[in-house]
């Protein structure tokens, strides 16, 4: 079979457009066939009108993955859309995964992955400057990792003074697991622990809090919420917050 398709990776971003780079645009505009989540597509729906859009529920990421390889395989021009960035819990993983599998009988097409701003970096944004030192990014979803796991990276996260943030805090069916990870988290911080939680980044819904670690349960948190769980130096300044890299700052005199 001719390796004539391609097949383009592509990080939305948050979904303003101003927020979109100008190679994720190109990547959209080129394309033949544009694969995502039903809800992604009305962010970019002004950059893909008279093309071929295939669009499939949360639940549905691997027939995604599995549509795009073979509609690139047979010669199209084939771009898949994830919000954030594509390869920060997105469809990056997967499709590269799926086009492992299919090496050893067919002759692979073109391959890019166009990396976007993701919820972390859009949401730091709005609170400061909360991940100036090191930080880990840990998704409280165990839909696809065992809690048993997710625990354990919270903890060392914790107890290693890493800057956490929390993705996929809640869901209507999951509530508990954030309790936890405020249980974890509240071992190994000071109460006044600065904490951001921001809803809908840079979308039309989006509100940004500040708390701390002993009163962030009260937070309104759920799938479209990041939380930013600072370090035992992160301050909060001007109703911003701030992580020291480590420079020494001489006063003004």
């Amino acid at each position: 079979m001719s390796r004539s398709g391609s097949l383009s990776i592509v990080g939305l971003g948050p979904g303003h457009a101003e927020m979109l780079t100008d190679q994720a645009r190109t990547a959209l505009q080129q394309a033949t066939v544009v694969i995502g989540y039903t809800g992604y597509f009305t962010y970019i729906q002004h950059l893909v009108q008279g093309k071929t859009c295939i669009a499939l529920s949360l639940t549905q990421e691997t027939e995604r993955a599995r549509l795009a390889v073979e509609h690139a395989l047979h010669g199209a021009q084939v771009t898949v859309i994830s919000s954030g960035d594509a390869g920060i819990y997105g469809m990056a993983s997967l499709i590269l995964e799926v086009l492992e599998q299919r090496q050893a009988v067919h002759l692979l097409p073109d391959v890019v992955v166009v990396p976007g701003i993701s919820a972390v970096n859009a949401c730091a944004s709005l609170l400061g400057a909360p991940l100036g030192h090191d930080f880990a990014v840990i998704s409280l979803s165990d839909l696809l990792t065992p809690w048993d796991v997710i625990e354990k990276r919270l903890l060392a996260a914790a107890s290693a003074d890493f800057i956490t943030v929390l993705l996929n805090p809640k869901s209507a069916r999951r509530q508990w697991q954030y309790r936890q990870a405020q249980a974890i988290l509240a071992q190994h911080r000071a109460p006044m622990t600065p904490v951001g939680v921001v809803r809908n980044a840079y979308r039309p819904e989006q509100s940004v809090e500040i708390t701390t670690v002993a009163d962030m349960l009260t937070a309104s948190v759920d799938m479209l919420t990041t939380v930013i769980v600072g370090n035992s130096q992160t301050r909060c300044w001007q109703s911003r917050l701030v992580t020291p890299r480590g420079y020494v700052v001489a006063p003004v005199q």
